[in-house]
């Protein structure tokens, strides 16, 4: 999926991303933390990596901050629905 960003990123060369990493609700909060920071500045060096300036894409890691299934006794699925990085065009 990544690569097919890293296309998108080459078609049009003004594109500016903010990756956002998010967990799901099991372990401490703020290990999830450092967890989805982790994910999202991977994501960035993977990137750039790839030819994308640096100026181009940044990141951040949400946690569990904002689910995207809320729940209490989650199941794996909406578990793994909440596990996700989600990619927001900040410039065209």
């Amino acid at each position: 999926e990544l690569d097919k960003l890293v296309q998108v990123m080459n078609e049009y060369p003004n594109m500016v991303i903010d990756a956002k990493s998010h967990t799901d609700s099991r372990g401490a909060d703020n290990y999830n933390l450092k967890l989805s920071d982790r994910r999202a500045k991977s994501t960035v060096q993977y990137i750039v990596s790839k030819g994308i300036a640096k100026n181009r894409i940044t990141g951040s890691g949400m946690g569990e901050t904002q689910p995207k299934v809320p729940c209490t006794a989650c199941t794996e699925e909406e578990h793994a629905q909440n596990r996700r990085s989600e990619f927001l065009i900040i410039k065209k």
